[in-house]
């Protein structure tokens, strides 16, 4: 599936055994990279270069269109900007989440979502959809990135936060439910 969000912004999403039983790739890695390849080149039309820089994130060759990619279980998605960095993920839903909770949300995060599993589950791909937009190893999850109260529906947008002393800047985000999974993802920079 191929999603135009607006005119900068579109993203690529992948069932991967669906994509398996195509190309009969079993190996997950090979699986996911091929698969990574093929959404790409539906999204520009074209065959184009992956790389990544030092600190691991993904880059195009010769477009100037940012990108942020995100797999879990049976889904893979790409998001792409054209206008400026950017951040996506997808998780599948489930309640492993409460075990961890206390390691990635702030005081104030845990009393707004309490147990409610999907709250969570939104909080957490939101600050790896952040994480992945700054890209660098420096931040802790519940000390630098933060998610602003929010209404949980079946979608819906949400502002999220990056502060570190050299970087503080707030953002955009949109999620939705997507069958067993939530996907969250950067729109845009506040201003």
């Amino acid at each position: 599936m191929i999603r135009k969000i607006n005119e900068d912004l579109r993203f690529g999403l992948i069932h991967l055994p669906d994509y398996s039983a195509i190309t009969e790739i079993t190996a997950k890695r090979e699986l996911e990279k091929n698969a990574t390849a093929f959404l790409l080149e539906k999204l520009f039309n074209k065959t184009v270069e992956l790389s990544y820089n030092e600190e691991g994130k993904p880059e195009l060759k010769d477009e100037t269109c940012h990108i942020s990619i995100s797999h879990s279980h049976d889904k893979l998605v790409i998001l792409c900007n054209k206008n400026c960095q950017t951040g996506v993920d997808i998780e599948l839903i489930r309640d492993k989440v409460l075990k961890i909770k206390d390691k990635f949300l702030s005081e104030k995060e845990l009393k707004e979502a309490k147990d409610n599993v999907e709250k969570l589950i939104i909080c957490w791909a939101a600050k790896e959809a952040l994480y992945k937009l700054y890209g660098l190893k420096e931040v802790e999850f519940a000390k630098h990135l933060f998610v602003h109260p929010f209404q949980l529906n079946q979608e819906g947008a949400l502002l999220g936060e990056i502060n570190l002393d050299s970087f503080r800047k707030k953002f955009n985000l949109h999620y939705e439910k997507l069958d067993d999974y939530m996907l969250v993802y950067v729109i845009d920079e506040l201003k």
